[in-house]
Protein backbone atom coordinates (compact mmCIF):
# COMPACT_ATOMS: atom_id res chain seq x y z
CA UNK A 1 0.00 0.00 0.00
CA UNK A 2 1.47 3.30 -1.16
CA UNK A 3 1.48 6.94 1.06
CA UNK A 4 -0.41 8.43 -2.13
CA UNK A 5 -3.85 5.77 -1.11
CA UNK A 6 -3.41 7.14 2.66
CA UNK A 7 -3.48 10.96 1.82
CA UNK A 8 -6.37 10.02 -0.46
CA UNK A 9 -8.13 8.38 2.26
CA UNK A 10 -7.27 11.52 4.87
CA UNK A 11 -8.45 13.86 2.27
CA UNK A 12 -11.58 12.54 2.09
CA UNK A 13 -12.27 12.05 5.64
CA UNK A 14 -10.97 16.07 5.90
CA UNK A 15 -13.54 16.97 3.03
CA UNK A 16 -16.45 14.23 3.61
CA UNK A 17 -16.69 13.98 -0.23
CA UNK A 18 -15.01 12.01 -3.22
CA UNK A 19 -15.71 14.71 -5.30
CA UNK A 20 -14.10 17.94 -3.04
CA UNK A 21 -11.01 14.95 -2.34
CA UNK A 22 -10.37 15.23 -6.11
CA UNK A 23 -10.25 18.76 -6.79
CA UNK A 24 -7.98 19.38 -4.05
CA UNK A 25 -5.37 16.46 -5.01
CA UNK A 26 -6.07 17.05 -8.63
CA UNK A 27 -7.44 13.36 -9.37
CA UNK A 28 -10.16 12.12 -11.26
CA UNK A 29 -13.00 11.31 -8.81
CA UNK A 30 -12.47 7.95 -10.29
CA UNK A 31 -9.25 7.22 -9.16
CA UNK A 32 -10.16 8.53 -5.81
CA UNK A 33 -13.06 5.52 -5.65
CA UNK A 34 -10.17 3.20 -7.19
CA UNK A 35 -8.26 4.13 -4.39
CA UNK A 36 -10.63 3.86 -1.38
CA UNK A 37 -12.00 0.53 -2.42
CA UNK A 38 -8.13 -0.75 -2.92
CA UNK A 39 -7.93 0.61 0.82
CA UNK A 40 -11.15 -0.97 1.99
CA UNK A 41 -10.22 -4.32 0.33
CA UNK A 42 -7.03 -4.25 2.00
CA UNK A 43 -8.29 -4.20 5.35
CA UNK A 44 -11.45 -5.93 4.84
CA UNK A 45 -14.17 -3.40 6.08
CA UNK A 46 -16.03 -0.17 5.04
CA UNK A 47 -14.38 2.86 5.50
CA UNK A 48 -16.97 5.07 4.28
CA UNK A 49 -20.56 5.44 4.44
CA UNK A 50 -22.97 8.06 2.74
CA UNK A 51 -24.71 10.65 5.13
CA UNK A 52 -27.08 12.93 2.80
CA UNK A 53 -24.72 14.01 0.48
CA UNK A 54 -21.64 13.69 2.52
CA UNK A 55 -19.40 10.88 3.18
CA UNK A 56 -18.64 10.15 6.66
CA UNK A 57 -16.20 7.29 8.10
CA UNK A 58 -17.00 4.09 10.05
CA UNK A 59 -16.10 2.94 12.89
CA UNK A 60 -13.42 1.17 11.49
CA UNK A 61 -12.73 4.23 8.99
CA UNK A 62 -12.25 6.67 12.50
CA UNK A 63 -10.02 3.61 13.94
CA UNK A 64 -7.56 3.76 10.75
CA UNK A 65 -7.48 7.52 10.59
CA UNK A 66 -5.84 7.36 13.99
CA UNK A 67 -3.16 5.68 12.16
CA UNK A 68 -3.04 7.20 9.11
CA UNK A 69 -2.68 10.68 10.80
CA UNK A 70 0.51 10.20 12.45
CA UNK A 71 2.02 7.61 10.05
CA UNK A 72 1.58 11.02 7.24
CA UNK A 73 3.35 13.51 9.86
CA UNK A 74 5.87 10.67 9.69
CA UNK A 75 6.44 10.20 6.10
CA UNK A 76 6.34 14.19 5.96
CA UNK A 77 9.41 14.22 8.30
CA UNK A 78 11.83 11.90 6.96
CA UNK A 79 10.84 13.44 3.25
CA UNK A 80 12.12 16.58 4.54
CA UNK A 81 15.10 15.55 6.59
CA UNK A 82 16.12 13.44 3.60
CA UNK A 83 15.10 15.76 1.05
CA UNK A 84 16.04 18.97 2.82
CA UNK A 85 13.30 20.78 1.08
CA UNK A 86 11.25 23.47 1.79
CA UNK A 87 8.57 22.34 -0.02
CA UNK A 88 5.56 20.36 1.18
CA UNK A 89 1.80 21.19 2.25
CA UNK A 90 1.07 23.90 5.48
CA UNK A 91 -2.45 23.66 6.37
CA UNK A 92 -3.80 26.32 8.30
CA UNK A 93 -6.87 26.46 10.08
CA UNK A 94 -8.47 29.95 11.28
CA UNK A 95 -11.62 31.79 11.55
CA UNK A 96 -12.68 33.98 8.76
CA UNK A 97 -11.83 37.84 10.14
CA UNK A 98 -8.59 36.62 10.18
CA UNK A 99 -8.31 34.65 6.96
CA UNK A 100 -9.90 37.93 5.51
CA UNK A 101 -8.03 40.71 7.06
CA UNK A 102 -5.23 39.49 8.75
CA UNK A 103 -3.42 36.17 6.55
CA UNK A 104 -2.98 37.51 3.28
CA UNK A 105 0.11 39.69 3.58
CA UNK A 106 1.21 36.51 6.00
CA UNK A 107 1.03 33.93 2.91
CA UNK A 108 2.29 36.25 0.10
CA UNK A 109 5.23 36.34 2.10
CA UNK A 110 5.28 32.93 2.78
CA UNK A 111 4.68 32.01 -0.93
CA UNK A 112 7.56 34.81 -1.72
CA UNK A 113 10.31 32.88 1.01
CA UNK A 114 9.02 29.31 0.23
CA UNK A 115 7.74 28.97 -3.28
CA UNK A 116 7.77 25.33 -3.19
CA UNK A 117 5.07 25.08 -0.52
CA UNK A 118 1.54 24.24 -1.39
CA UNK A 119 -0.53 26.41 1.95
CA UNK A 120 -4.17 24.88 2.36
CA UNK A 121 -6.16 27.37 4.35
CA UNK A 122 -9.71 26.75 5.99
CA UNK A 123 -11.56 29.08 7.55
CA UNK A 124 -14.03 27.50 10.41
CA UNK A 125 -15.74 28.19 13.45
CA UNK A 126 -13.57 28.25 16.33
CA UNK A 127 -14.89 24.77 18.15
CA UNK A 128 -14.11 23.27 15.05
CA UNK A 129 -11.00 24.78 14.92
CA UNK A 130 -9.82 23.52 17.56
CA UNK A 131 -10.87 20.31 17.10
CA UNK A 132 -9.19 19.53 14.19
CA UNK A 133 -5.74 21.17 15.36
CA UNK A 134 -6.34 18.47 18.16
CA UNK A 135 -7.14 15.76 15.74
CA UNK A 136 -4.34 16.53 13.51
CA UNK A 137 -6.21 17.77 10.54
CA UNK A 138 -4.91 21.14 10.65
CA UNK A 139 -1.03 21.78 11.47
CA UNK A 140 -1.45 24.90 12.99
CA UNK A 141 -4.48 26.98 14.01
CA UNK A 142 -4.79 31.04 14.34
CA UNK A 143 -7.68 32.49 15.97
CA UNK A 144 -9.06 35.30 18.68
CA UNK A 145 -9.56 34.27 21.90
CA UNK A 146 -8.92 34.43 25.65
CA UNK A 147 -5.64 33.17 26.88
CA UNK A 148 -5.23 30.44 26.80
CA UNK A 149 -7.66 29.31 23.58
CA UNK A 150 -7.47 26.13 24.78
CA UNK A 151 -5.70 24.54 28.10
CA UNK A 152 -5.17 21.03 25.80
CA UNK A 153 -3.02 22.81 22.94
CA UNK A 154 -0.03 24.45 23.01
CA UNK A 155 -0.69 28.21 22.58
CA UNK A 156 1.55 31.02 21.77
CA UNK A 157 -0.01 34.28 21.86
CA UNK A 158 0.93 36.95 19.39
CA UNK A 159 -0.70 40.27 20.00
CA UNK A 160 -3.55 41.67 21.93
CA UNK A 161 -5.92 42.52 19.05
CA UNK A 162 -8.01 45.89 20.03
CA UNK A 163 -12.03 45.50 19.83
CA UNK A 164 -14.27 48.88 18.90
CA UNK A 165 -17.46 50.18 18.65
CA UNK A 166 -18.32 51.74 15.29
CA UNK A 167 -21.06 53.60 14.28
CA UNK A 168 -21.55 55.64 11.37
CA UNK A 169 -19.62 59.15 10.91
CA UNK A 170 -21.33 61.99 13.17
CA UNK A 171 -22.98 59.47 15.34
CA UNK A 172 -23.95 61.02 18.43
CA UNK A 173 -21.42 58.61 20.66
CA UNK A 174 -18.38 58.91 18.61
CA UNK A 175 -18.13 62.31 19.42
CA UNK A 176 -17.91 62.43 23.16
CA UNK A 177 -14.26 62.31 24.90
CA UNK A 178 -15.03 58.79 26.33
CA UNK A 179 -17.76 56.60 26.86
CA UNK A 180 -19.63 54.30 29.78
CA UNK A 181 -21.34 51.24 29.79
CA UNK A 182 -24.40 52.96 30.93
CA UNK A 183 -24.16 55.48 27.72
CA UNK A 184 -24.93 52.57 25.42
CA UNK A 185 -28.33 52.19 27.16
CA UNK A 186 -31.48 52.11 24.46
CA UNK A 187 -28.44 51.74 21.87
CA UNK A 188 -29.08 49.79 18.70
CA UNK A 189 -26.66 47.19 17.94
CA UNK A 190 -25.95 45.38 14.94
CA UNK A 191 -23.91 41.64 15.99
CA UNK A 192 -21.84 39.38 14.80
CA UNK A 193 -23.08 35.70 14.72
CA UNK A 194 -24.41 33.74 18.01
CA UNK A 195 -20.53 31.61 17.98
CA UNK A 196 -18.43 34.80 17.86
CA UNK A 197 -16.36 35.36 21.38
CA UNK A 198 -16.67 39.04 21.30
CA UNK A 199 -20.18 39.06 20.72
CA UNK A 200 -20.45 36.73 23.79
CA UNK A 201 -18.55 39.18 25.75
CA UNK A 202 -20.33 41.88 25.32
CA UNK A 203 -23.54 40.40 25.78
CA UNK A 204 -22.62 39.48 29.21
CA UNK A 205 -21.24 42.59 30.16
CA UNK A 206 -24.41 44.50 29.06
CA UNK A 207 -26.41 42.07 31.02
CA UNK A 208 -24.07 42.10 34.34
CA UNK A 209 -24.72 45.77 33.85
CA UNK A 210 -28.34 45.88 33.25
CA UNK A 211 -28.08 47.75 30.02
CA UNK A 212 -31.16 47.82 27.77
CA UNK A 213 -30.80 47.53 24.14
CA UNK A 214 -31.86 46.41 20.96
CA UNK A 215 -30.21 43.82 18.48
CA UNK A 216 -31.42 45.13 14.74
CA UNK A 217 -29.10 42.85 13.21
CA UNK A 218 -27.26 39.48 13.10
CA UNK A 219 -24.88 39.00 10.39
CA UNK A 220 -22.54 36.58 9.38
CA UNK A 221 -20.83 38.55 7.25
CA UNK A 222 -18.38 41.22 8.34
CA UNK A 223 -18.18 43.07 4.88
CA UNK A 224 -22.10 43.05 5.81
CA UNK A 225 -22.08 44.57 9.19
CA UNK A 226 -19.57 47.38 8.10
CA UNK A 227 -22.00 48.23 5.46
CA UNK A 228 -24.95 48.17 7.70
CA UNK A 229 -23.36 50.41 9.98
CA UNK A 230 -21.96 52.96 7.75
CA UNK A 231 -25.79 52.93 6.36
CA UNK A 232 -26.83 54.27 10.05
CA UNK A 233 -28.60 51.17 10.46
CA UNK A 234 -26.88 50.48 14.16
CA UNK A 235 -23.23 50.00 15.92
CA UNK A 236 -21.29 47.01 16.17
CA UNK A 237 -18.45 45.93 18.30
CA UNK A 238 -15.46 44.65 15.68
CA UNK A 239 -12.20 43.44 16.02
CA UNK A 240 -9.92 46.96 14.89
CA UNK A 241 -8.55 44.75 12.26
CA UNK A 242 -11.37 44.06 10.30
CA UNK A 243 -12.57 48.10 10.37
CA UNK A 244 -9.29 49.34 10.19
CA UNK A 245 -9.36 50.92 6.42
CA UNK A 246 -12.78 52.54 7.15
CA UNK A 247 -11.81 53.90 10.70
CA UNK A 248 -8.65 55.38 8.43
CA UNK A 249 -11.06 56.49 5.12
CA UNK A 250 -13.35 57.93 7.55
CA UNK A 251 -16.29 56.05 6.64
CA UNK A 252 -16.87 54.29 10.15
CA UNK A 253 -16.21 56.42 13.67
CA UNK A 254 -14.94 54.89 16.59
CA UNK A 255 -17.09 55.22 19.37
CA UNK A 256 -14.41 56.01 22.38
CA UNK A 257 -15.80 53.13 24.73
CA UNK A 258 -13.08 51.08 26.13
CA UNK A 259 -13.55 48.25 29.09
CA UNK A 260 -10.91 45.64 30.65
CA UNK A 261 -13.50 42.53 29.92
CA UNK A 262 -13.34 42.85 26.66
CA UNK A 263 -10.09 41.99 26.18
CA UNK A 264 -8.82 39.01 23.00
CA UNK A 265 -5.91 38.33 21.65
CA UNK A 266 -4.45 37.08 18.34
CA UNK A 267 -2.71 33.50 19.07
CA UNK A 268 -1.52 30.80 17.28
CA UNK A 269 -2.54 27.26 18.59
CA UNK A 270 -1.45 23.48 17.77
CA UNK A 271 -1.02 19.90 18.97
CA UNK A 272 2.04 19.81 21.27
CA UNK A 273 3.23 16.94 20.34
CA UNK A 274 3.26 18.04 16.50
CA UNK A 275 5.93 17.37 14.53
CA UNK A 276 7.22 20.69 13.26
CA UNK A 277 8.27 21.05 9.68
CA UNK A 278 10.69 23.46 8.01
CA UNK A 279 7.46 25.13 6.98
CA UNK A 280 5.75 25.74 9.86
CA UNK A 281 8.57 26.97 11.99
CA UNK A 282 8.78 29.54 9.49
CA UNK A 283 5.07 30.29 9.51
CA UNK A 284 5.02 30.37 13.57
CA UNK A 285 8.37 32.51 12.95
CA UNK A 286 6.57 35.02 11.15
CA UNK A 287 3.62 35.26 13.74
CA UNK A 288 5.46 35.35 16.38
CA UNK A 289 7.39 38.56 14.75
CA UNK A 290 4.26 39.87 14.35
CA UNK A 291 3.56 40.53 17.44
CA UNK A 292 6.77 42.55 18.67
Amino acid sequence: MDMTTFQTFREVARRGSFTRAAEALGYAQSSITAQIQKLEQAYGVTLFERAGRQMRLTPPGEELLKFVLPMLDLYAESMEKISQQMGGTLTIGTIDSLAAYVLPAYLQQLRAEMPGLSVHLFPDREDVLLAKVKEGDYDIGLLLDRIPADPGLQCQVVREEPLVLVAEPGHVLSLREQVEVADLEDCEFILTEGSCLYRSMFELLLKDQQIKYRTVFELGNLEAVKHCVMKGLGIALLPRVVAEEEIQRGTLAVIPFHHPDLRIYLQWVMHPKKWRSAALDHFIGMMDQAGV
